[in-house]
């Protein structure tokens, strides 16, 4: 690991709030550059979990929030998912631009950042490039269903996601043409990125004159948790925090029952190989 990655390992644990978290995802985790530096301006980074299984893997790409949590991310969900048999890439798409959170003066294209993280992982001999998904978080959540739904970006790309799976993403104004399965988790009572909305998304509402027609493009699996905010799968959150007006708080039985909904996702898309 180069002293720049140490630096940025360190920085990230500490914001985290334990320098033991440090340590733990260096022992588990290899810092990777998803790109050459020379290759891109602002050239990918993040944390790739490998399984030990001497096959080629299944793999998952990860895609945080506007607020740069991927180091918790990659902790809460990178080291669980990679668990399960999973290949895990933890994208960074804030580090590397220079930027601590999502900035209006700076675009963040995640659903870019994915496929470039997922152009890395199919060249990964311990992965399968046919049985790769996408999970995002907020921000990231809805970058993983624009990964999937049919547009340029989709299209242009040689290389495809089988799965997406997005935590309490924001859906208005996504059409939902999926060309892969997804799934949405998200609580009832986000305030942040609305269930109602996702749900009008799902069912092929026409409210805003945006939605597929009814029919088209692989169904949207939506599960909603009772009495559950925003955030509700982050622990540090046990004391509910409200940020720029928007209530966030953790709720450890969506959070459980999101687990297993995620591993009964992922095993029936790209867990197992026909």
């Amino acid at each position: 690991m180069t002293n720049f990655a140490k630096t940025v390992a360190l920085l990230a644990a500490l914001l985290t709030g334990s320098a033991a978290e440090c340590v733990a995802a260096e022992t588990s985790a290899t810092y990777v550059e998803i790109e050459n530096p020379l290759a891109s301006p602002h050239p990918l980074q993040g944390y790739l979990r490998r399984t030990d299984v001497s096959g080629p893997s299944p793999a998952v790409v990860l895609l945080h929030s506007c607020h740069g949590n991927w180091k918790r991310i990659d902790e809460r969900w990178g080291k669980r998912i990679a668990s399960w048999g999973y290949v895990v890439l933890t994208v960074d798409s804030l580090g590397p631009r220079g930027l601590e959170i999502c900035d209006d003066r700076a675009r963040i294209d995640s659903a870019g950042d994915a496929y470039r993280a997922l152009n890395f992982l199919v060249r990964d001999r311990f992965v399968d490039p046919d049985r790769v998904g996408v999970i995002g978080f907020a921000n990231g959540g809805r970058a993983a269903l624009m990964s999937v739904d049919h547009g340029f970006l989709e299209q242009s790309s040689p290389n495809k996601f089988r799965a997406a799976i997005a935590f309490y993403p924001s859906c208005l104004g996504l059409k939902g043409e999926m060309t892969a399965p997804a799934l949405i988790l998200i609580g009832e009572l986000d305030d942040w990125a609305s269930a109602k909305e996702c749900r009008s998304m799902v069912e092929a509402r026409d409210d805003w004159g945006i939605s597929r027609q009814k029919g088209k493009g692989v169904p949207i699996k939506l599960t909603v948790f009772p009495g559950a905010y925003h955030a509700f799968d982050a622990p540090q959150l046990t004391t509910p925090l409200v940020l720029k007006g928007h209530h966030l708080e953790f709720n450890k039985p969506a959070t459980d029952q999101a687990s297993e909904a995620l591993r009964e996702f992922l095993g029936t898309t790209i867990g197992g190989k026909e």
